[in-house]
């Protein structure tokens, strides 16, 4: 993404900076602020968590449930500071995401995930998932997925509601899932969106 910022100026002298952060190889919506005073007040939103995120996910295996909320606490692997690995931890951070299955494959082997987190860890969906039994396919770090050659990390960012306006309602924002997701979604029943021309 960072080699596409220049593109994005439309004649301002800076380029613009995300205003939070995905994961790697996580798909999806990505809020940029164009200048320093636009960056502060979205940063700000993030940090403050009044930001709504809605991230898809497909998972191995699948939820016995319907919905549900994951509140588990989240701490580094290692006392490396360098580290990003994450793993629960009762003496960790707080850490809670709602979650919602939207479809499921026939043979029950994964299912498509809409996850909400009320927090913002690292790698927070990702080893919520994996602790519940149903790890996201093509996580190489709290799955099963091979270093090379797998499917992808199948997580997606799809929407942000932003607040941005007192007396409005947030301004929702979406991204239609990268297509290394599509077998998957399909497998779980989704329907390719169609958007007018």
């Amino acid at each position: 993404m960072t080699d596409r910022l220049d593109d994005l100026r439309f004649g301002l002298p800076r380029r613009p900076q995300a205003a939070h952060r995905l994961d790697r190889d996580t798909s999806g919506c990505l809020v940029l602020g164009r200048h320093p005073k636009a960056l502060a007040r979205l940063n700000k939103l993030f940090a403050d968590g009044r930001v709504e995120k809605t991230y898809w996910a497909i998972v191995e295996g699948a939820p016995q449930d319907e919905s549900g909320v994951i509140d588990l606490a989240l701490a580094r692997r290692s006392d490396d500071p360098r580290s990003w690995w994450m793993k629960s931890d009762p003496a960790g951070d707080p850490s809670l995401t709602r979650w919602r299955v939207l479809g499921r494959s026939p043979d029950g082997g994964s299912a498509w995930l809409e996850l909400a987190p009320e927090t913002g860890r690292t790698h927070q969906l990702r080893v919520h998932c994996a602790a519940m039994g149903w790890p996201i396919r093509g996580d190489t770090i709290y799955g099963n997925a091979p270093r090379h050659g797998g499917p992808g990390l199948q997580l997606h960012a799809r929407a942000l509601g932003l607040p941005l306006y007192p007396k409005k309602p947030p301004i929702r924002i979406e991204a239609a899932p990268h297509e290394h997701m599509s077998a998957g979604l399909t497998a779980c029943g989704f329907v390719q969106e169609t958007r007018p021309p």
